[in-house]
């Protein structure tokens, strides 16, 4: 499954988000191609997408990285693969192409997060070479 950078935003990358927001959060609606080029064009993210043999996106993950005073920093953010394409090895070649991207950028770490009930990505990260961290996650809503 070929992985590649977004570097513009077609009407088929719009509508596989349409086809994959709701896979990825039942509350979080699909990105508009305004949203999909502010992310393709920002320099502090880098949005992968993997596609099918006949050239179909079915999964996309992105990187968000940034600098802070301790060093680069790399988070991955949205990981999502169609559920026609699951178990193929698809979610592993999109997290090894951001943390290889990651590693370019001369990132310190890592970092995602993932739900508990989420058990194939879970386990996934950790087939990857993630460690879950004991830390205290916290969220504001404003």
């Amino acid at each position: 499954m070929p992985v590649i950078r977004a570097t513009t935003v077609s009407d088929e990358l719009v509508a596989a988000f349409a086809r994959l927001m709701p896979q990825l959060s039942s509350s979080a609606s699909a990105p508009t191609r305004g949203q999909l080029e502010e992310i393709v064009s920002s320099p502090a993210t880098t949005m992968f997408v993997a596609t099918d043999d006949s050239g179909t996106i079915v999964g996309s993950l992105t990187l968000a990285h940034f600098r802070t005073p301790s060093g680069v920093r790399a988070w991955i953010e949205d990981v999502v693969v169609d559920a026609s394409a699951r178990g193929r090895g698809i979610g592993g070649a999109l997290v090894a192409e951001a943390v290889g991207t990651a590693k370019e950028l001369g990132a310190r770490t890592v970092d995602l997060t993932s739900r508990p009930c989420r058990q194939a990505a879970n386990t996934l990260y950790e087939k990857t070479g993630f460690v879950a961290r004991k830390t205290n996650v916290y969220r504001y809503v404003p």
